[in-house]
């Protein structure tokens, strides 16, 4: 592999300009991926039948025309209205004249609200709930207790402990041209119209799918660009602070911006826009590993041109010397991403194939743009600063840490492997973990308010139980109603499940008692809206909803399988009835509890396949069991934080672990690759370490100063997700260079047994170890 590196790069310098052309054609097609991809997919993928049948599609029709069923869960946005006591006739006065002119806005189609909530009397008359005009107390006391007995308005629009209300407001999408129009507009016209009422207590705060999907974006897209700009200015300051020279950074800078650019052009062909893992996630990824192999290359270039070496065969021996651990660092990582590719997981899936696709696109650009770019003008002048690098200057300062390292070998190493089994054993302690509110910033309106419904209400959010039935069982048959009161009543068992709804609920309410055989007739009585809202007769389905809090999977986990149980054990009580949970927070425990646990036990399979590639690599299953330590122990380390500080398993966290695998693999691998190197030329295996440190140490501290700094920036965003992602990659960034310089050192020292070709390649024979220290080889 080192002569075909060295082939490769003799090739590439002396035919620059074949080079330059296949970069052009490349980058080309990486923009044509990013612009106008069907271009080139249109010519080779086959026209595919996604054509949607519309035999499926009316097999769930909506209801007949003229009859819109109620709907708790289907509000565009949600007025979260608080008051001591709402049943008092200035607040019912200033209810009303809010809802007025709310739905006199242009873009709100309507307002539901507790006085519209039918009253569920035997004859079907409309009664309203609030008395209008000025009523007398009793009035607004019986008002009072007929929305405590209301199922529709207690628990559901109506707090527990009556203290809250909440507006369930649609918009007309057409009228719909700013997030402010969903959003503070709307909160100010409730507040103006009530100040306009007077002596009213209302305050209000908006929430709901459409604010929180607006603050979302709003604080990624606000911490994005503010804090890529702060990292990304972080990274480069650092950087010119310790290469001392302008030219160095521009060329080290270049590799990774070509291998993003390339990354997202040519994963544009494989329409995978809509995956958040690829889109948030890859292009930090693919810039982190080719910054660190960009760093280590440059190193090289940068000593080799200091030591008196023209530009362009500084170029070219740098990438010879540099070139085949950098192959390695690519090969493992795209092996180990790529494994991603047999999760249960689309998504993840889709992650896997693209973050392998941008690992040797990334390769690619930097053992090609950045030679080039060190053999022209630019790179003349590159080792600029080089003697006055603070690494450089400091490195055999530093050194004094392998050497010590060096004299007690067997207590490292057992201590390293020690810590990393308990770490290990801790981390997986961990459970996985979504939350809705992950990706908004704690200090919104809409999370806030959030927050306040699942303490006033049970939660914000819906879920249901399906029921349906066989054709040969009759809509109106009891049995129907004997299944909803057994769900209802499982669900009532579970503390965490809130206010469950469903016919049952409405049937109750009505008066008089009676078996289900007599109850079920009175179904009819019901308002058609009302009605079909939980049942409809002619698909022989029914549903009973409830609200779920936002308090995790891993909270709801445990819950939602009993829950499963239990309607499994009701299912067969009842041939012919089948019943499942449905809803978002039902899809997002089982599907991204699944995105957790593919990218969780992904790891392990990507660490298994590395051990396996480095085995194979350096022909040598010693050499592969130790590289396990420093590359799991970073990643044990950070989980055990995690652990500690109270946090469970959630996506984000994975997906830093994936990022910093990456890393840390690049640093173990160039310094493995550079000691093996080092023992051709020596058979003392203290000696080829200290060596391989003076090597590549300053590449190592480098990349970890300048990735520590630019994570640094991001841990004072004001998004969780953001903080959490920032906080794991300092700490496992430091803990991998930590074993680069302690664990893997020590490791090489006790366990390695090279084998010598030649002894006379040998400059130091192979002794024992002296029990006293003998002079360092370190170069300053």
């Amino acid at each position: 592999m080192d002569a075909l590196f060295s082939i490769f790069a003799r090739w590439s310098l002396r035919n620059r300009f074949v080079v330059v052309v296949l970069l052009s054609l490349i980058s080309g097609g990486a923009v044509v991926g990013v612009t106008n991809p069907e271009l080139i997919t249109r010519w080779l993928l086959p026209a595919d039948g996604r054509a949607e049948t519309e035999e499926s599609v009316a097999q769930f029709a909506d209801p007949p025309p003229n009859i819109r069923p109620l709907s708790f869960a289907g509000a565009d946005a949600i007025v979260v209205v608080e008051s001591q006591d709402f049943f008092t006739a200035a607040n019912v006065h200033a209810l009303r004249q809010v809802v007025r002119d709310l739905e006199a806005l242009p873009q709100v189609q309507s307002v539901i609200w507790m006085d519209r909530m039918p009253i569920l009397n035997i004859f079907g008359l409309p009664e309203p709930l609030l008395p209008t005009g000025h009523a007398s107390p009793q009035r607004y006391q019986a008002a009072r207790d007929k929305a405590q007995a209301n199922p529709l308005v207690y628990g559901q629009l109506l707090s527990d402990d009556m203290r809250s209300t909440l507006l369930l407001i649609h918009f007309d999408g057409y009228q719909l041209f700013s997030d402010e129009q969903a959003t503070s507009e709307i909160k100010a016209t409730a507040v103006k119209s009530a100040e306009a009422a007077g002596n009213s207590d209302l305050t209000f705060r908006v929430t709901g799918h459409m604010p929180m999907w607006i603050a979302h974006i709003n604080s990624h897209e606000a911490n994005q660009l503010k804090f890529q700009l702060i990292g990304y200015g972080m990274i480069l300051l650092m950087t010119l602070v310790l290469f001392r020279g302008l030219r160095a950074v521009i060329i080290v800078s270049l590799g990774p911006i070509v291998g993003v650019l390339w990354t997202l052009g040519y994963i544009g062909y494989f329409d995978v826009g809509g995956n958040p893992l690829v889109a948030v996630i890859l292009p930090i990824l693919v810039s982190l590993v080719g910054l660190t192999d960009g760093v280590h290359l440059m190193v090289e270039i940068r000593k080799l041109r200091a030591s008196g070496l023209e530009h362009q065969q500084a170029a070219l021996q740098g990438l010879t010397k540099v070139g085949m651990a950098c192959f390695l660092t690519s090969l493992t990582t795209a092996t180990g991403l790529g494994s991603l590719m047999l999760a249960k997981s689309e998504l993840v899936r889709e992650f896997g194939m693209c973050s392998m696709i941008g690992v040797l696109l990334s390769f690619i650009s930097v053992i090609t743009v950045i030679p080039l770019a060190c053999s022209t003008w630019l790179g003349a002048r590159v080792h600029i600063g080089h003697d006055r690098s603070l690494v450089d200057i400091n490195l055999a300062r530093i050194g004094i840490v392998i050497q010590h390292v060096l004299r007690h070998p067997g207590q490292i190493s057992v201590l390293g492997i020690a810590c990393t089994l308990a770490l290990i054993g801790v981390s997986l302690t961990l459970q996985p973990d979504q939350r809705e509110s992950d990706g908004l910033p704690a200090s919104a309106e809409a999370t806030l308010a959030m927050q306040h419904v699942d303490r006033a209400f049970g939660g914000l959010q819906y879920s249901q139980v399906r029921v349906s039935w066989d054709q040969a069982i009759a809509a109106d048959s009891p049995l129907v109603l004997k299944v909803l009161i057994d769900v209802d009543d499982l669900l009532k068992q579970e503390p965490l499940i809130g206010h469950p709804l469903s016919i049952r609920n409405l049937l109750d309410a009505q008066p008089g008692s009676g078996q289900p055989e007599e109850r079920m007739s009175l179904l009819e009585l019901l308002p058609p809206p009302l009605k079909r809202a939980f049942y409809t007769p002619e698909h022989h389905e029914a549903w009973i909803s409830f609200r779920v809090m936002d308090l995790g999977i891993a909270t709801y986990g445990p819950v939602f399988t009993r829950i499963e149980k239990g309607l499994a054990k009701i299912q067969d009580s009842y041939a012919g009835f089948h019943l499942e949970l449905a809803g978002n927070a039902i899809w997002r425990w089982r599907n991204l509890y699944q995105i957790v646990v593919d990218l969780a036990s992904s790891l392990g399979t990507a660490s298994l396949i590395i051990l396996i590639t480095l085995s194979i690599v350096y022909r040598s299953i010693r050499l592969g069991l130790i590289s396990i330590v420093p590359n799991l122990f970073p990643l044990a380390f950070t989980g055990g934080y995690l652990v500690w500080a109270g946090y469970n398993l959630e996506i984000v966290m994975v997906c830093s672990f994936t990022i910093c695998l990456g890393i840390a693999v690049d640093d173990t691998i160039h310094f493995l690759t550079r000691y093996r190197e080092e023992l051709t030329r020596t058979q003392n295996k203290d000696i080829a370490i200290e060596r391989a440190f003076t090597g590549v140490g300053t590449a190592l501290i480098m990349t970890t100063l300048v990735l520590v700094a630019g994570f640094s920036t991001v841990i004072a965003s004001d998004s969780r997700d953001h903080r959490i992602f920032a906080t794991m990659g300092v700490l496992t960034i430091s803990a991998a260079l930590f074993c680069d310089l302690v664990f893997l050192p020590a490791m090489l020292s006790y366990f390695d047994q090279p084998k010598v070709a030649d002894e006379k390649q040998a400059d130091v024979p192979s002794t024992p170890r002296p029990s006293t220290p003998r002079p360092s080889t370190l170069r300053p």
